[in-house]
């Protein structure tokens, strides 16, 4: 596994200069204003992922007024509720993409707000969740959460802020490179390993999680 100065250098070469690799990266929230962030904001990031998941995003930014007012603005309690005549009128609204699955995915992910209540919220669990154990944070959406797995979750959670990174295809093709997995990661172990390289990575360069996957992603 390179060095991520070595890792840096490559990305910055692909990308015209280390200047403007600097003005790709990310910047996080601090964690009191991620923890900040209300419960239906939350929940309509992950709804306006999971809704874009195998469509074009100009499509669904093209609906999203429309998933608003549908959708109540996303407030988590009445989104918990949606079930019977509601379900059905939602199924046939043409304001939002009509796919049964994913509406009742926005159900299933309101009920886990609810749930994380009891936690905290889930803006402090997320905002308090050690960046040395992202994995966890990620598998906790999986298992939790409804259609989160994958890079769903992780993308919702870094465009509201979260330092966190993201196994897109080009950043799995630079872990691959560095022979810290064989292929795309969806074992538990696989996980591990890959947090293993982060922390490895953000201890030599400095940054964050978000700062060093883009910079892995660059460099493909």
């Amino acid at each position: 596994m390179r060095h991520f100065d070595e890792i840096y250098a490559i990305a910055a070469g692909r990308k015209g200069g280390a200047a403007a690799l600097e003005a790709l990266l990310p910047v996080p929230l601090p964690p009191e204003a991620l923890a900040a962030l209300p419960e239906h904001r939350w929940l309509a990031a992950f709804a306006r992922h999971l809704f874009a998941t195998g469509l074009s995003w100009t499509v669904i930014e093209a609906k999203w007024p429309g998933f608003e007012e549908a959708f109540r603005g996303f407030d988590p309690d009445a989104c918990a509720m949606i079930a019977g005549e509601r379900l059905d009128a939602l199924v046939s609204d043409t304001r939002i993409v009509r796919h049964g699955a994913k509406i009742r995915a926005v159900q299933e992910n309101a009920v886990l707000i609810r749930e994380l209540r009891a936690e905290g919220g889930i803006g402090r669990v997320v905002a308090d969740w050690p960046g040395t154990e992202y994995h966890k944070l990620v598998a906790l959406l999986k298992a939790r959460g409804s259609r989160l797995g994958g890079s769903t979750g992780p993308y919702a959670l870094r465009t509201l802020g979260r330092d966190g990174w993201v196994l897109s295809k080009d950043v799995t093709a630079r872990l691959v490179a560095e022979g810290v997995i064989d292929g795309p990661a969806t074992s538990k172990s696989a996980m591990e390993k890959v947090q293993a390289a982060f922390n490895a990575w953000t201890a030599q360069s400095g940054r964050g999680l978000s700062q060093v996957s883009r910079i892995l992603a660059a460099s493909i």
